[in-house]
């Protein structure tokens, strides 16, 4: 293995970082890698519940992650890239690990990080330290609609959604996860306490008719974004779930209708990756992702580093 200073991130590394990250996905995504876009806020917030990780090798950057408390138990891993320079010698998984020690110290008993279907090498990387597939999800993007009409009632109970929640088909498949509401692109447990607060900002829409609750979702975050030159309000739901078909429209129109109300240009939702969920979705018309993101989990009470 290479002999590298597992350290910090500072400013100074910028360049190093983004010469080998800046062509991560040029080959799937037009705006490419996001790190060379968000490596400087990161080092600025790194804090108690955040630290950036970089393998330094006195000549060179080899490898970066970074490691965010959600909870006091849940850990969350990302940004993880190994300088092509440096690949195969065992980098990456050394910065990962001093990553899990970080978070294990701290209280953390898992770590689990996202990854695109598609990244092959992310997949691998992922599982040979020591991440296992935990869930997958996708996401669907009602237009904001102001007009939109459900055709069932729509509340904010917060007590009816968990109940909802704790006996669904997509809290089983999701084991229990949801959007974060304070890290983006992150997932974590959703929790009673989460959505009581999202029923106290008016951002839980809960479904129901004469059977009872019939689905529910809550948004996370609002967030500006440029598309086209143009930046545009994105409203993010930090999960859609229901009972059947009819629910599922239902619940979209609700979404629809709780975006516009805040202004947003562009929604997207988090739904598990189920042929149930997308199956219900596309009968909608409602336009949504061609390909699914994988949720992988660690467990930091093993020995990763056997």
């Amino acid at each position: 293995m290479t002999s590298v200073e597992i350290r910090p991130a500072e400013l100074s590394d910028y360049d190093d970082v983004v010469a080998f990250a800046s062509d991560t996905w040029a080959d799937r995504r037009e705006d490419g890698d996001y790190i060379p876009r968000i490596f400087e806020d990161w080092v600025e917030s790194d804090g108690p519940d955040q630290r950036t990780l970089v393998a330094d090798t006195g000549d060179d950057i080899a490898a970066l992650a970074q490691v965010v408390l959600l909870s006091e138990h849940e850990a969350w891993a990302q940004g993880m890239r190994t300088n092509p320079d440096y690949r195969g010698r065992g980098v990456g998984s050394e910065l990962v690990y001093a990553g899990f020690d970080w978070a294990r110290e701290r209280g953390a008993t898992v770590a689990r990080n996202m990854v695109f279907s598609w990244n092959v090498m992310g997949l691998g990387h992922s599982r040979a330290t020591g991440f296992e597939p935990a869930t997958e999800f996708r996401w669907v993007h009602p237009e904001p609609e102001a007009d939109a009409g459900p055709d069932h009632e729509v509340t904010a109970d917060p007590h009816a959604a968990w109940q909802f929640w704790q006996d669904s088909a997509a809290r089983e498949h999701l084991r229990g996860l949801a959007l974060d509401t304070e890290e983006s692109w992150a997932l974590s447990e959703l929790t009673r306490e989460r959505l009581a607060a999202a029923a106290d900002r008016d951002a839980l829409q809960v479904v129901q008719d004469e059977a009872g609750t019939r689905g529910f979702a809550f948004r996370s975050r609002t967030y500006e974004r440029e598309e086209d030159g143009e930046d545009q309000t994105w409203a993010e739901y930090g999960v859609g779930a229901w009972a059947d078909q009819s629910a599922c429209a239902s619940l979209l129109d609700a979404i629809a209708a709780d975006a516009a109300s805040v202004g947003a240009d562009r929604t997207r939702v988090l739904i598990p990756e189920t042929a149930a969920a997308v199956s219900d979705v596309a009968v909608t018309r409602t336009e949504i992702g061609e390909e699914p993101d994988f949720v992988m989990a660690a467990d930091l009470t093993a020995d990763y580093r056997a």
